[in-house]
């Protein structure tokens, strides 16, 4: 059963069961309306409580039910709630936990309710470009005050039970339980003093009923239109949600129900609410190795280290330390490791000093780190990951040396963003136990890991390393081995075009400013001057020795030339002043641009905002093409995942794969074929990968 139902005295206790977070699935629906209709026929029950069965009070809709008939069928979830609202006896709920989107509407449908501390309170519909569709908008702000809840509701956090109670005059919540262990006996005993205080038949009490308004409603509500424009530009929810609340203040409660599920069914037909759904299920379907199941054992992860105490090691220590794992780190001299322990310290203060941390987190944090210069101190972690120097040659010997010192079963990870996993695995006796662990800079901020999987990592490897990443917060994607994995690889085509446009007119301001304005978090430029211009030319030099025939713009290599890394020497595409990361477009990089057409014998062409646009979005949706074909990527989600979580790429666009789908890949093979015919570009690269030429031929798409 996924609602179970017990009789306490003279309380019936209805408790969701529907693991792991109580979704309101169908089953669940039906058993909460089944067992109230129980209670309702039993002289003996006097007053009804609902909770949540295990680690949640209710997270909300079923997501394994999206999409399918049970979503929608009766009795759904406002139904539900309107027979628990119209109950004659008193319904309290009891949250603890987890009470989220329909779960709180759920709630805020029953006559009292109690919560324990610490409870995680949230309306996070607007994050998949929807509101909340079961009154949501029309009694939270009844419960909590208009303000609080367009706060919650526009912004879709989470905030705890205790921090709710204490705004001024909430009814949100009648009592707060002494803990989560005596919840469900408090919450019994206020059923029974609320059955006793209405046995005379007063009438009970439902957020519908009460009042809705703000003292200065058409001053609040533009201000608040305003800031909500600034803010959501390219998500059309959030206006909805402020549509939706100023209905509750200005109709009555059934009227503006119905301009609730108004706007919900508006902003469900979205391409941008499209995307976000599908961005979700993404995300948690990442996850899902195909012959990688549950029963897996995993290694346990008690103790870590990490070769390197750069930028990147240092960001990679700080995951860990966050997560409460102990440290060690490595480095070949101390002054080294001297400075990359002042820089993880003083990325800490920095976050005290912005309330974001405390002093004794801090504190508790880098009590956990160690540091050495001798491997010999790293044979006991359990997981060492080696942060050094993207050339083939230190991986080698810093494998070997580990090989000789892990104990069994630890393991030995790569951070290589472009290196063959399996010739890093082949220096050790143990490629079983190697793994490549390609976290994104500034490591302990950007949230995507790329796990890169080799021909001879164990299942047990990956699976463990998977549950890592959740317990240190990163969203993890699989990549299988080739060069620069999943996103390195896409970005290399989507880098070239940008090269390609700026040798036939454009300038990179223009470049950036046209994708920037699609979505994307900063342009390719920007993007380069950021990551440091020299790594890409490193990686340059290597593919034209393997591959002598990869046509680029020469640009990037002049700029390489000139000392003009980015961000680091001030200089890059673009001039910087000094500690300021303000792009200010170059004189210089423009003269060099202009010299190079003339030498070349390039008459410059005006490029539309729109060609640019597609060239750089279409060159990864082909390379994602053919990384699919080959294995590379499991599913074309994945692909969405790493360029959302790793790249910019905007998230109410989807992803570049189904942004494609969106477009229509026959759309997006015709301009592929316009892009062939230009004599400046790489007409073999615009050759539409199989893959996407057999799914336009089938009328089908990548998701």
């Amino acid at each position: 059963m996924t609602a179970e139902y017990k009789v306490q005295g003279e309380v019936a206790v209805i408790s969701m069961n529907n693991p792991p977070v109580n979704g309101l699935g169908y089953d669940t629906r039906l058993g909460i309306v089944q067992g109230l209709d129980k209670a309702l026929a039993d002289s003996s029950v006097r007053a009804v409580v609902i909770t949540g069965a295990g680690k949640a009070f209710s997270g909300g809709a079923d997501i394994r039910e999206f999409g399918t008939p049970k979503a929608l069928a009766e009795p759904n979830l406002r139904s539900v709630i309107a027979a628990v609202e119209a109950s004659e006896k008193p319904v309290v709920a009891a949250i603890h936990s987890v009470a989220m989107g329909g779960g709180l509407e759920l709630a805020l449908g029953c006559h009292y309710r109690i919560a324990a501390p610490g409870a995680q309170i949230a309306l996070p519909e607007v994050k998949l470009g929807l509101l909340p569709g079961a009154g949501g908008t029309q009694r939270l702000p009844r419960a909590l005050g208009v303000e609080p809840a367009l706060n919650m509701i526009v912004s879709g956090e989470t905030i705890k039970s205790e921090m709710l109670a204490w705004v001024p005059e909430q009814k949100l919540f009648d009592k707060m339980a002494k803990s989560a262990d005596s919840l469900l006996e408090e919450a019994v005993a206020l059923a029974g003093k609320m059955a006793a205080k209405h046995a005379d038949g007063a009438p009970l009490p439902r957020l519908r009923d009460l009042p809705c308004s703000h003292p200065q409603a058409d001053a609040y509500f533009g201000f608040a239109r305003n800031m909500i424009e600034n803010m959501a530009k390219n998500y059309p929810a959030p206006l909805k949600c402020l549509d939706a609340v100023i209905a509750a203040t200005q109709q009555k409660f059934d009227d503006g129900m119905a301009t609730e599920r108004r706007l919900f069914s508006e902003l469900m037909v979205t391409p941008e609410s499209a995307a976000l759904r599908h961005v979700f299920f993404a995300q948690r379907a990442a996850s899902k190795i195909p012959d990688v199941g549950k029963d897996v054992p995993l290694r346990e992860i008690r103790k870590v280290a990490v070769i390197g105490a750069g930028t990147m090691g240092g960001g990679i220590a700080m995951n860990f330390l966050n997560a409460g794992i102990p440290v060690t780190m490595l480095e070949v001299k101390q002054e080294a490791l001297d400075r990359g322990v002042g820089v993880m310290r003083k990325n800490y203060e920095a976050r005290v000093k912005k309330g974001r941390l405390k002093q004794d987190k801090l504190d508790e944090r880098m009590g956990l780190l160690s540091t050495t210069l001798d491997y010999a101190d790293l044979k006991d972690a359990d997981l060492v990951i080696e942060a050094v120097f993207e050339e083939m040659g230190v991986k080698e010997k810093v494998f070997k040396a580990l090989d000789e010192v892990m104990k069994d079963g630890s393991i030995l990870a790569s951070n290589t963003s472009t290196l063959d996993v399996n010739k890093i695995a082949a220096f050790t006796r143990r490629p079983q136990d190697v793994v490549g662990l390609h976290f994104f800079s500034p490591a302990n901020v950007m949230p995507l890991l790329e796990v890169v999987r080799g021909d001879k990592t164990a299942k047990d490897v990956l699976a463990t390393v998977m549950k890592l990443a959740k317990k240190i917060r990163k969203t993890a994607v699989v990549a299988g081995v080739c060069d620069g994995f999943i996103g390195n690889r896409m970005v290399e085509q989507y880098v070239r075009q940008a090269g390609f446009m700026v040798d036939e007119g454009a300038s990179p301001e223009q470049v950036d400013k046209a994708i920037e304005k699609f979505g994307f978090a900063m342009g390719p430029f920007r993007m380069g001057d950021l990551a440091g211009n020299d790594i890409g030319w490193a990686i340059r030099k290597r593919r034209a020795k393997e591959n002598p025939d990869m046509k680029y713009s020469g640009t990037a290599d002049l700029l390489c030339e000139m000392g003009r890394f980015g961000q680091k020497t001030n200089a890059g595409w673009y001039d910087y002043a000094p500690g300021k990361r303000k792009p200010i477009p170059s004189p210089v990089v423009a003269e060099m641009i202009e010299k190079y057409r003339k030498d070349q014998g390039i008459t410059p062409r005006k490029i539309s905002e729109r060609e640019i646009v597609e060239r750089l979005v279409y060159s990864l949706v082909n390379e994602g093409a053919h990384i699919l074909e080959e294995g590379i990527a499991n599913k074309a989600s994945d692909i969405d995942v790493v360029y959302i979580f790793g790249y910019g790429f905007p998230a109410w666009r989807g992803g570049p794969m189904h942004y494609a789908d969106h477009v229509g890949l026959f759309n997006v093979v015709a301009a592929m074929k316009r892009f062939a015919k230009n004599p400046m570009d790489d007409a073999r690269f615009w050759q539409p990968a199989p893959l996407l030429a057999r799914l336009v031929a089938e009328g089908k798409t990548f998701n």
